[in-house]
């Protein structure tokens, strides 16, 4: 009876780990990670231990960007055509480049001028100076070989008035891989984080 019983538990057993067996070669747990991650670098960086203070009048607060769908994720878009988008093989940012746009601008802007400059989710109460705005084009357009980077900046201006400008750069003749499109979108975005600094300045 008892060799009955332990040959029924190893059958019991085997019947249960099979189905897992057989599962296991066909569940994914998770996708391999990428080689290397994107990120964006600024030009110049303020140096350790230095700083600066001003009035709310001259803090300026830079508050969460917008960004579309299909910038709204970690992977860079490539333009097929006018009404086709996918996005290029093995390019994925290390978080979504709104934020790294936006950290690289109030880098720019420290390093360029003597403003207070709040960054990050701290909302910048004591900043009555605001820039935010919409990240439109951060990625590459295949029908030209470029990368393309389009931003509308928004900042109050006189009274309850609010300005917006639109700041474009473009890097011509780029091959389409995360070799030359990283370096390139950091370079275009270097270009346009200087053209706001001077905006705000």
């Amino acid at each position: 009876m008892r060799q009955g019983f332990r040959a029924m538990t190893k059958h019991f057993k085997f019947a249960i780990l099979a189905p897992a067996l057989l599962l296991g070669g066909c569940l994914s747990f998770g996708s391999e990670p990428p080689e290397s991650l994107l990120t964006l670098t600024p030009t110049a960086t303020a140096p350790a231990g230095t700083g600066a203070s001003s009035t709310s009048g001259t803090a300026i607060a830079l508050t969460e960007f917008e960004a579309p769908s299909a910038l709204d994720v970690t992977r860079v878009p490539v333009q097929i055509t006018d009404t086709e988008l996918a996005y290029l093989q093995d390019a994925v940012w290390v978080e979504k480049p709104a934020r790294l746009f936006r950290r690289l601008i109030a880098e720019t802007i420290r390093t360029r001028s003597n403003r207070v400059v709040i960054d990050g989710d701290d909302p910048g109460a004591l900043a009555e100076n605001r820039l935010t705005g919409t990240l439109r084009q951060f990625g590459y357009d295949a029908r030209t070989s470029s990368v393309v980077i389009v931003f509308d900046a928004v900042r109050p201006g006189e009274g309850s008035a609010v300005t917006t400008r639109r700041f474009e750069a473009v890097v011509p003749g780029v091959a389409a891989d995360v070799a030359s499109v990283g370096p390139a979108l950091n370079r275009a975005a270097n270009d346009v984080a200087v053209q706001v600094a001077d905006w705000v300045e």
